[in-house]
């Protein structure tokens, strides 16, 4: 292996020949005990308390895995008999050795095969596959967020281990660590800090109103207009978790609606999803998350849900700003095909897609995509035609992946009206 240079300023006075260098692919031992390839993205000085197990930190991205498991590891992790050769631009002819992600095992499946899995499992494409303009932007984008600097962050009770890149400012966002206040979002890098601020904080819930409360589940209206500050420290802290939105200052022509949960002390955050307050693309919704802690438990598609419950409001038919995070995708579909077998099972006679736009307010290319998914619409003569059978739509509502949403919105709980719109002025 090719010496690699100084990546440091002398620490310990360890020697730095053969260390791992930026670029450089090794097998890597993964957090679950499994082996991958992995190539190495930036290094640092090791200021781990003790100093850890290696002068140095690699932050590594594992060939084939969302860049949300990209991380910082110390050189213990390294196979450094096993360097491998820059895949980049190599084809295996025949078949492609796939690291499953439940077991971690190795299986041999051929091309389509892959394409298929990539197609269920949201893969995204590679440069070569997309079309010049999308390449460059994705690169562009790919280079300024490569690196995750900031590896936890300690929102309430919760230390929760970032996914991506956030561009925090300068002072904060190449701490390791930052403490973020639950109800006003202030982020601070030390403890004490943190500490102090929350015996002086007097919030106890975000801005706005509150225009939805069942139980124990709340949600507010926040304008990004009258909150500025609050909204765009929702947004940087988002950014930890999501891949490709890039909403972080201008938040004013937005609306947020902010999801809680609610004990004694006060409301504590959940998820949240932004709407323009005007959108030229008829979409309902512009970023959607729920933080970690709170995911698997059915409040992805109660956010959902209560978009288009907005919709159904206003009268109008919305869809998500694309692109969706490899999750919102499978939350997105999962919700669609839910709705739709449940009207659809009780449905009968001819009807057409903006017979069910209307009913669900979901849009006419997300409605046909998802029947599509489900062998439910078929291409004739020109037009998009439903073909299903009592029979067919009871299959898939058996299957799990169809199940009902654990939280559903109850509309006798939202407290809300369309905004009034402004009529435009015409030039004389």
């Amino acid at each position: 292996m090719a010496s690699a240079p100084d990546h440091g300023d002398g620490n310990k006075g360890q020697k730095h020949e053969n260390l791992p260098d930026i670029g450089d692919h090794f097998l890597v031992q993964r957090s679950d005990n499994s082996w991958h390839s992995a190539e190495i993205i930036q290094i640092r000085p090791n200021e781990q308390p003790g100093g850890g197990n290696s002068a140095f930190e690699y932050y590594v991205h594992y060939e084939g895995f969302n860049r949300r498991l990209d991380e910082w590891i110390e050189l213990d992790r390294f196979d450094l008999s096993a360097k491998v050769e820059d895949p980049q631009g190599k084809e295996k002819d025949l078949t492609i050795t796939l690291t499953d992600l439940s077991d971690g095992t190795d299986r041999k499946i051929t091309r389509n095969q892959k394409r298929r899995h990539d197609e269920i499992n949201h893969v995204q494409k590679t440069f070569a596959e997309m079309d010049p303009t999308t390449a460059a932007l994705e690169k562009e984008h790919e280079a300024i967020t490569k690196v995750k600097y900031i590896d936890k962050i300690q929102i309430g009770k919760y230390e929760i281990d970032a996914w991506y890149f956030s561009p925090y400012p300068e002072e904060y966002g190449k701490q390791p660590k930052l403490w973020v206040c639950e109800y006003c979002l202030k982020y601070m890098k030390l403890e004490r800090s943190f500490r102090y601020h929350q015996s002086q904080c007097t919030w106890r819930h975000p801005p706005g109103k509150e225009i939805y409360r069942k139980g124990t589940i709340s949600l507010y209206e926040v304008d990004g207009r009258e909150a500025k500050l609050y909204c765009q420290n929702l947004c940087l802290l988002a950014k930890l978790f999501l891949d490709h939105k890039t909403l972080y200052f201008d938040v004013e022509p937005f609306m947020f609606y902010i999801l809680t949960e609610v004990d004694r002390q006060g409301c504590h955050l959940v998820g949240y999803f932004s709407k323009e307050k005007e959108s030229p693309d008829g979409n309902n919704v512009a970023c959607i998350l729920t933080l970690p802690p709170f995911q698997r438990k059915g409040y992805g598609k109660f956010l959902i849900a209560f978009s288009y419950e907005l919709s159904m409001l206003e009268g109008s038919v919305g869809s998500p700003e694309k692109p969706l995070s490899d999750l919102g995708k499978l939350s997105y579909r999962s919700y669609w095909s839910w709705v739709l077998l449940d009207i659809l099972r009780d449905m009968r006679g001819t009807f057409s897609i903006k017979d069910l736009a209307r009913m669900t307010s979901i849009s006419g290319p997300d409605i046909i995509n998802t029947l599509q998914s489900m062998n439910m619409v078929k291409y004739w003569k020109g037009q998009h035609v439903v073909c299903v059978t009592p029979k067919l739509v009871e299959e898939h509502l058996k299957s799990a992946q169809y199940k009902r949403p654990c939280i559903t919105v109850d509309p006798q709980c939202l407290r809300w009206q369309p905004p009034k719109k402004v009529p435009k002025l015409s030039k004389k």
